[in-house]
């Protein structure tokens, strides 16, 4: 299936590793021009390098986008590289733990409102141009209780909201939101390889109990819907939250 991608403008953050790498490299087989963010320079330059080597335009972009100004200059600096800026994948995530108003805002920070600054960026070009995808990786924790942090569930939970709000919003400008929320994702040097190294037991248990199919997923899996939701393969798909998760039965492991 030609999904129609090619020569496409592509920004997406959190993209130095698993599923922001992931998804960064399939928009890149599909001939679009990506532009990779992320905090830490050595892991966006190696994944810039690799897409770069399979023949792809790939933008190095660093930034911590829980710093106000971050979204709107590397927004600026895709829609200044590649022209314009098609598709905005927000994907950045994570949390701390506890109960405490700081933990509550690093993790609303981190997760929602890094989304909403880069959207708050993207969206007035998009507009312009009467076209444009914009994509939030969620989590089955946006809508299955468990997990042990509550923060995070409420922001993704959030997310998933912010992305059905903005698809309403922004249908008659031609421009689509969705979330994809992935079940537990399993990837070299990630949270749950680390959880299996400390407890090979424990994950077995888990994935026997609560994957129905036996595994854990990969990010590739992830990549592969979410370059399918942001083409015009998927037009009709828009306010939606997919999850990509194998029916996994909890968030977490118990």
């Amino acid at each position: 299936m030609d999904l129609g991608l090619t020569g496409k403008a592509v920004l997406v953050t959190g993209a130095s590793r698993g599923i922001g790498a992931a998804i960064a490299t399939g928009f890149a087989a599909e001939g679009c021009r990506v532009a990779v963010v992320a905090r830490g320079e050595e892991g966006v330059t190696e994944l810039t390098g690799q897409l770069q080597a399979s023949g792809a335009e790939a933008l190095p972009l660093v930034a911590d986008l829980t710093e106000p100004d971050a979204a709107e200059r590397v927004v600026r600096a895709a829609e200044e590289a590649f022209g314009q800026l098609d598709i905005l994948v927000n994907n950045l995530g994570g949390g701390t733990t506890g109960d405490t108003d700081e933990a509550w805002l690093q993790t609303l920070d981190v997760n929602l409102l890094a989304a909403v600054r880069c959207c708050r960026a993207a969206i007035p070009g998009m507009k312009e141009r009467r076209a444009g995808a914009i994509l939030i990786v969620a989590s089955i924790s946006g809508w299955m209780v468990g997990g042990g942090m509550p923060s995070y569930n409420v922001a993704k939970a959030a997310e998933i909201m912010y992305a059905r709000t903005l698809g309403r919003d922004l249908a008659p400008f031609g421009i689509r939101a969705n979330t994809i929320s992935p079940g537990s994702i399993m990837f070299p040097d990630g949270g749950w390889d680390r959880v299996q190294q400390r407890d090979p037991e424990r994950i077995a248990n888990f994935v026997e109990r609560d994957m129905p199919r036996g595994s854990f997923g990969t990010p590739e899996e992830i990549a592969d819907v979410a370059v399918f939701l942001c083409s015009d393969r998927a037009s009709l798909i828009t306010g939606a939250d997919i999850h990509v998760d194998g029916c996994q039965l909890k968030p977490a492991v118990g």
